[in-house]
């Protein structure tokens, strides 16, 4: 058991940890097996796998858990497969499966042919078994009780489908997407499309903006003085943003809520992240017109 002592010791931690997430277990059990040595400090998650689920699930910890937001709007990379001519109501094989015994068996050719519908903002209906709140509750509370609700559809992103392998039943693909996108909808609705149903059958992450499953490590693996080597700075968060560096006063004054000025020729709108000399992330910050800088994450400020 860890001390007391490990727990004072902890509170000066600060970082991200990219793990590698097995079948079978939540992503909370994940990251309670980070807060077992992480002991006295936040720990959190940016994004959740479902338990069927393997791959990057990228954890918090410290003041870094500021940064979740942030790396939840981080484009997903994922390998999905899928059985098509089958339907559950979870749309994935945790749920009880129908063979549709009369389904359609599209060609590769046909099932390539329709990608192009899926790719770009499209509205998708996430799955009945979500926690997409619905009335108040998720919607795998209204499933569970027996009266389950149909969640409203909604825009997503997605970038790129690639098919990687077709055996009928199974389908292989790869799929880069944006936050809230429902891979098993999408297997569902590709499907749909082609007059046939699918469920999920795997599903793997395999890489969260910069975050890859090469990198990762697998959370059993940790104990209380490795799981340390695997953290990463919270800069490693904001690779993808301008960088900016600011004057003293002006950086006091962004760290105490106000908005300094820039001179820096950025586009409103857009995000950047503050760093010292030594490259120590400080703050993440949204450009205004006229150049002022919005503060939207404050790393410097202590953990309430």
């Amino acid at each position: 058991m860890t001390s007391d002592r490990t727990a004072v010791k902890n509170q000066e931690i600060c970082g991200i940890l990219s793990l590698n997430k097995p079948k079978g277990i939540t992503s909370r059990d994940a990251v309670n097996m980070v807060q077992r040595w992480a002991r006295g400090l936040r720990v959190g998650h940016a994004g959740t796998l479902d338990p069927l689920a393997t791959g990057v699930l990228v954890v918090c910890v410290g003041r870094a858990t500021r940064l979740i937001s942030l790396i939840q709007e981080l484009p997903k990379l994922y390998r999905a497969t899928f059985l098509l001519g089958r339907s559950s109501p979870t749309d994935d094989v945790e749920g009880e499966v129908t063979i549709r015994e009369a389904a359609v068996r599209p060609t590769r050719q046909q099932i390539e042919a329709v990608l192009p519908r899926f790719i770009g903002t499209i509205l998708q209906r996430p799955p009945v078994y979500s926690a997409v709140k619905i009335h108040g509750r998720r919607g795998y509370e209204w499933a569970r009780q027996g009266t389950p609700r149909l969640p409203q559809p909604r825009p997503v992103a997605v970038y790129e489908l690639k098919v990687l392998r077709y055996e009928y039943p199974e389908l292989e693909m790869e799929i880069r997407c944006g936050s809230g996108t429902y891979v098993r909808s999408l297997g569902r609705d590709l499907a749909e499309s082609l007059g046939t149903w699918a469920v999920m059958s795997e599903l793997t992450r395999l890489a969260v903006g910069q975050f890859t499953l090469e990198e990762s490590v697998d959370p059993r693996t940790l104990d209380e003085h490795r799981w340390l080597e695997y953290l990463r700075p919270p800069w490693v968060a904001t690779q993808h943003l301008p960088q900016l560096r600011l004057d003293e006063t002006s950086l006091r004054g962004l760290l105490h809520g106000q908005w300094p000025r820039c001179e820096a020729q950025l586009v409103p709108g857009q995000k950047a992240a503050v760093v010292d000399q030594f490259n120590n992330l400080l703050a993440v910050v949204e450009v205004q017109k006229g150049g002022r800088l919005k503060p939207l994450i404050n790393l410097a400020a202590p953990a309430r």
